[in-house]
């Protein structure tokens, strides 16, 4: 009976493991009221983000707590594994900045271009760029989408 336990143990213990390194833990802080920030949470859910919803109604408390760089606010602020998130950021580019884990204090998509994740407006669909930045900041491109002939997104990182 103790080996059948500790089997069983050890396979939820490996299972636990296994989720919590494919589905990252991000906290997300934004205005109660605020839709599009809900359908954000969503889309990072839908992508096997493990998300903590933390709402506030001082947003600028929050954005000045991280320093975030005024160029770079957006509605919403996420923290993942140190990194800001700002905005409506596309999964895939949270993604890739947890596995590149560059030298930046985080990525943004600054304002609120229709869309992206979060800011799905029937078909219509913007151009837009996420920025990686710095606390002094300094800016660049970190991925720009572009639509094409078919309304798709094409990405040039």
């Amino acid at each position: 009976m103790n080996i059948l336990f500790l089997i069983l143990f050890q396979i939820f213990t490996l299972n636990a493991f296994a989720t919590t390194l494919s589905s990252p833990e991000i906290k997300v802080y934004r205005n109660p009221t605020c839709n599009c920030c809900h359908k954000w949470i969503n889309h990072l859910e839908e992508n096997k983000f493990n998300v903590v919803d933390l709402l506030t109604t001082n947003m600028t408390q929050v954005k000045e707590a991280v320093k975030l760089p005024k160029q770079m606010t957006s509605c919403h602020t996420a923290i993942i594994e140190g990194y800001i998130i700002e905005g409506h950021v596309p999964a895939n580019d949270i993604r890739r900045l947890l596995a590149e884990k560059p030298d930046i204090a985080g990525l943004s998509v600054p304002k609120m271009p229709v869309g992206t994740p979060g800011m799905e407006v029937g078909t219509r669909k913007d151009n837009f760029i996420v920025f990686q930045f710095d606390h002094d900041g300094h800016y660049g491109v970190f991925n720009q989408y572009q639509i094409d002939e078919h309304n798709e997104y094409q990405t040039s990182p």
